[in-house]
């Protein structure tokens, strides 16, 4: 009888089960299930092919807060917002009560002490240094001589070699390439340093969804999706220091031709190895790996943002040819013809280009995804 009684237990909980997980509807199909255990795991694996559609399809249904529940002790439980008030509260109103945090920097291991993984005062004097540079004149006279040799001797020539064999090309990967100050090749060949930075931002992921336990063991014996850290961060290494070595030979040789005189232009790294320490307690330039550290941020920070921002920006033209007409005829207006020299003066009258290339911003890249999604058919100059 004893045994009656349990085997009836059994059942009735594997049919409560079922009827709970498998039968009973969710609150909305498109919401992951929440399963016993593995949580809200299971579902959202199954859509990692598309994951960045998934990701706004929820949001839609969920009033922009969406809670994931991950396994039990995974430690995998989140919130996903994109709830404008939240953000406003977390990146400006209260952005110092929301530190990144150990665990975050674990997973980010790669960036070493960059701007990304940096908290409190380094964090401070990370973003103040950065917002110096970006606005110093002859860092902006670099960047734009540097963007203008690149567009006519790489950008131009790949894109006329395309058009003329009538071929598809990735103009996401031609983007990458550019902000990546890779040389364009009409064989499209792949460097070391941009490949790592694939590979390393893959692991990331994947860290996202194990327990850190594993990936560290992984990292440790060195198999798995951690091998393909180990062998970005080798590659980080061996090109940072080819760079700094380079940068520091060219530095010493402008220094002697020039009498000791301050160059006209100043490139990233060049600024941040000049940079006055007594304005600043905690950056030090003299040490390679804060210079490594440095190259590596600036690097996963333009060249997504600069190839995505670009590729949406050119398929929203696509969409609306009469905001073509205006751009061309703002550049006809207000560049100067080819063969003279482009300056930023020149460059700040062209207020209808600099708003299509906001309006895609707003659009796609730092703007609600809810809105872009239902925003295919937006102006780009609305």
């Amino acid at each position: 009888m004893a045994c009656i009684g349990l085997l009836e237990v059994f059942i009735a909980f594997h049919v409560y089960i079922f009827f709970r997980y498998l039968i009973h509807k969710k609150p909305h199909q498109i919401l992951p299930r929440n399963w016993p255990v593995l949580g809200m795991l299971p579902g959202v694996l199954g859509m990692l092919h598309r994951i960045n559609d998934y990701v706004v399809e929820i949001l839609e249904v969920s009033n922009l807060n969406f809670a994931f529940k991950g396994p039990l002790f995974s430690g995998m439980n989140m919130l996903i917002t994109e709830d404008p008030a939240n953000i406003q509260h977390v990146s400006r109103s209260n952005f110092s009560n929301y530190d990144k945090g150990s665990e975050f920097k674990e997973i980010f291991d790669f960036l070493g002490e960059g701007i990304f993984t940096a908290d409190s005062k380094l964090w401070e004097e990370m973003r103040k240094s950065a917002l110096v540079m970006l606005s110093h004149r002859r860092f902006q006279g670099f960047s734009l001589k540097t963007i203008t040799s690149k567009i006519k001797g790489g950008l131009m020539p790949v894109l006329d070699h395309f058009v003329e064999a009538n071929t598809v090309l990735d103009l996401q990967d031609v983007f990458q390439r550019l902000a990546f100050d890779v040389t364009l090749t009409l064989d499209m060949t792949k460097n070391e340093y941009a490949k790592a930075m694939d590979d390393a931002e893959e692991v990331v992921v994947v860290r996202h969804v194990k327990p850190m336990i594993l990936w560290k063991l992984q990292n440790w014996i060195g198999i798995g999706e951690e091998k393909k850290m180990i062998k970005a961060n080798a590659a980080f290494d061996r090109s940072c220091a080819k760079y700094i070595f380079a940068k520091r030979e060219e530095m010493q040789s402008r220094h002697h031709s020039n009498n000791g005189e301050e160059a006209h232009d100043e490139d990233l790294l060049s600024f941040y190895m000049n940079l006055d320490t007594s304005k600043y307690e905690i950056l030090n330039p003299k040490d390679d790996n804060f210079l490594k550290d440095i190259i590596k941020s600036f690097m996963l920070a333009g060249r997504d943002a600069i190839a995505t921002t670009l590729t949406w920006f050119f398929w929203l033209l696509s969409e609306n040819p009469e905001a073509v007409t205006k751009i061309r005829q703002e550049i006809n207006t207000n560049l100067p013809r080819p063969g003279k020299s482009l300056d930023t003066e020149e460059l700040s009258k062209m207020v209808y280009f600099h708003g299509a290339l906001c309006e895609s911003l707003r659009l796609y890249i730092c703007s609600n995804p809810v809105r872009a999604k239902v925003s295919h058919q937006a102006s780009c100059a609305s």
